[in-house]
């Protein structure tokens, strides 16, 4: 903690009077030891001013004076960093449902994993955030537009489908049409709140050839960029896995490099998950990026408990060692 990192740093100057307590306390004490050294007497001398002192006599006075230190702290405001739910946000979880992802090589597939793994998202993401659905094959489709309601975004991803092609730079387009329309309900971009795409696929585009095409995943990574909506990438898949086309088993592994190139391009994360346990760690990790912001707050509480248990241990010690309040 540093001057900065106080709301009313000026409180600190209450310091000093527990630094003049210190010094009297000393004073005293030393006082006391000089009276007794003008009794002659030494067996007088001896009973005031023993030679072996009970140096536990000093615990009250010095868990007084911490306890002052701290609650003088507290008072000056201490500042931290910390995380509390977003009261507004949007989200568009796109997800692709091509060919491939009725793999096995995620059990049961791709496809119904991706479907848990969703459903569950929904269900944890904090509740002052909209939520949408797009799915994607070789067009995208707007399931359900950004809505507080879970149930409808669940219900939605229940009734996936897998079609042919992949069309990742529509998914992310209608994405961002959805975004668009929603700032535009609630009064413009200039005043919309923060809004984030989170697109789960398993592999490379395949319409249009090229993903710089005016169409394309990565021209449309750059335009999200631009509309500062960050794409979140996930790619779910692994190496080995295949799907039947008519009975030859198709290789489909997964695409790492293009997807990790749309979150860069959007200024968005990129994430890999090769079973259910590890995309729905994903989520829960992309649930507390999204879900939460960090504000600068007060954060005295901590303070203000140790002050008032060091209070209490003075007062304690005291009575259970010199039978007296410090």
């Amino acid at each position: 903690m540093n001057w900065f990192d106080l709301a009313s740093p000026w409180w600190l100057l209450v310091l000093l009077a527990v630094a003049g307590l210190i010094a009297g306390y000393v004073y005293m004490q030393r006082r006391r030891q000089n009276r007794a050294l003008k009794f002659a007497n030494l067996d007088l001398l001896n009973r005031v001013a023993p030679k072996t002192k009970n140096r536990a006599q000093h615990i009250p006075i010095v868990l007084m004076v911490l306890a002052l230190a701290v609650l003088v702290v507290a008072m000056a405001g201490p500042q931290a960093d910390r995380k509390v739910p977003r009261n507004k946000a949007t989200v568009i979880l796109v997800i692709d449902v091509s060919r491939s992802m009725d793999a096995t090589d995620v059990s049961p597939s791709r496809l119904k994993a991706a479907q848990e793994a969703g459903k569950k998202f929904a269900d944890e993401l904090t509740e002052g955030i909209n939520l949408g659905l797009v799915s994607y094959a070789g067009t995208a489709t707007t399931l359900v537009s950004p809505t507080p309601n879970r149930q409808a975004t669940k219900d939605a991803i229940d009734k996936l489908t897998l079609d042919d092609k992949t069309a990742t730079g529509e998914g992310i387009l209608a994405a961002m049409t959805q975004i668009k329309t929603l700032n535009a309900v609630l009064g413009g971009d200039q005043g919309a709140p923060p809004a984030q795409i989170v697109l789960l696929s398993d592999g490379k585009e395949t319409v249009p050839d090229d993903p710089d095409d005016p169409r394309g995943a990565f021209t449309a990574a750059r335009k999200a960029k631009e509309e500062r909506i960050p794409v979140n990438t996930i790619s779910f898949g692994t190496e080995t896995g295949t799907v039947d086309l008519e009975g030859d088993r198709i290789p489909v592994p997964v695409d790492d490099e293009s997807l990790q190139r749309i979150a860069q391009l959007s200024g968005g994360k990129f994430f890999t998950a090769s079973s259910l346990e590890q995309l729905n760690q994903v989520y829960e990790n992309l649930q507390n990026q999204i879900g939460y912001e960090t504000q600068r707050g007060d954060a005295s509480r901590p303070w203000l408990i140790v002050g008032t248990l060091l209070v209490l241990a003075a007062a304690v010690s005291a009575v259970a060692i010199n039978r007296r309040l410090p």
